[in-house]
């Protein structure tokens, strides 16, 4: 099964690093971010999950949780923690699932649904494209999927940014252009008209084309 955008994340239950968790149950009224790795020791993967450590209060402070995904157990996962804290100095507090059975990566599509066998045996090649990035909405859809080749290290100051869109967007009538950054002009949106946008932007939008209207980005 194919997944888009806002298709409903599929719910699953796994062993975690934290214990069982119930997916959908864990995320709660919460944003999260589900990012997947093909192997266990592999390196970029450990820069990855050491900054993604070092991130957690961020993405707390936008009622966002974080859960990893990696195709070996979830017992030498808390092996490979200890490298990564000492290595890139934050230790891991979110969980981390234990996808032995490859059942979560042929869920979300990231290794084909006939795929057999479990991880034992398995390379990082075998599972080169569980490496993507999912971010699920409150309710459980999903707004953003990327997946990204092994020898390219994620930019997760981008997915902050992307979640800050995102929340920004959900609440007002706006997107954002290009390269945006938080408090960054805005564009306001084209289904809203001139009339109601002068109630919702009192203090006024420059505009460039009849389609493409800037505004101060709202509180």
């Amino acid at each position: 099964m194919s997944l888009r955008i806002n298709d409903e994340a599929p719910d699953f239950t796994a062993q975690t690093t934290q214990g069982e968790i119930n997916f959908h149950e864990w995320l709660g009224n919460s944003w999260g971010i589900l990012f997947s790795h093909p192997k266990d020791f592999t390196p970029v993967c450990t820069t990855e999950l050491g900054y993604m450590a070092g991130l957690e209060d961020e993405f707390t402070k936008r009622n966002c949780k974080i859960i990893g995904l990696s195709v070996d157990p979830v017992n030498t996962h808390s092996k490979w923690a200890e490298d990564i804290a000492e290595t890139q100095g934050h230790a891991i507090n979110y969980p981390m699932i234990g996808d032995t059975d490859l059942a979560v990566a042929k869920l979300y599509n990231m290794l084909p649904a006939e795929e057999s066998g479990t991880s034992e045996g398995r390379t990082a090649l075998n599972n080169a494209t569980v490496r993507s990035v999912f971010i699920v909405s409150p309710d459980k859809k999903i707004k953003l999927m990327l997946t990204y080749p092994m020898t390219t290290g994620r930019n997760f100051d981008e997915i902050l940014r992307v979640i800050d869109s995102m929340q920004l967007t959900a609440k007002h009538k706006v997107a954002t252009p290009v390269n945006w950054q938080k408090g960054g002009d805005v564009i306001i949106i084209p289904a809203v008209s001139n009339e109601e946008a002068k109630t919702l932007f009192p203090e006024g939008w420059e505009t460039i084309t009849p389609y493409l209207r800037t505004v101060k980005q709202p509180e």
